[in-house]
């Protein structure tokens, strides 16, 4: 599946949205793997609290990162169950707890500007850059980055 489509503008990237503590973010849609309601998650005893823990996949043993601790924002309080965006890296497969998934959006690859020097640090050290949409800043995250714990 490509991720890039040539139109007369330029190159289009895709990405998957998920809303983190009220925050836009977008996953390009090359590294997301699915989308799960996470089930019975499994602590990591002595894991650090970026991770949840681990839950089993359709055979898979998946780790679950806590992306609202990963970003330095305290638990949600609003009771929604979170949902889980699969990534993998270097064949290890990781599921990035999230508030809310959204859409899938096209945009234009030469629209992502680089990180804003007032962007908060916690988000600049997983952003790979940043889109401006209507009225709202979403922020790309690099899953690279992400998975550095």
């Amino acid at each position: 599946m490509s991720t890039k489509t040539q139109t007369t503008e330029g190159a289009m990237v895709e990405y998957v949205t998920a809303m983190i503590g009220g925050q836009l973010f977008g996953l390009p849609i090359s590294r997301v793997q699915d989308v799960f309601m996470p089930e019975r998650v499994t602590r990591v005893p002595l894991a650090s609290r970026e991770i949840a823990g681990v839950l089993n996949l359709r055979g898979r043993i998946v780790t679950v990162v806590d992306m609202r601790a990963r970003l330095g924002l305290p638990k949600a309080e609003d009771g929604k169950v979170p949902m889980a965006v699969g990534v993998d890296l270097r064949g290890e497969s990781y599921g990035l707890l999230i508030d809310q998934i959204g859409e899938v959006l096209r945009l234009p690859e030469d629209g992502k500007e680089e990180n804003p020097v007032n962007l908060d640090p916690r988000m600049a050290k997983l952003a790979g850059g940043v889109h401006r949409l209507d009225g709202q800043l979403m922020v790309v995250l690099d899953v690279d980055r992400v998975l550095e714990l």
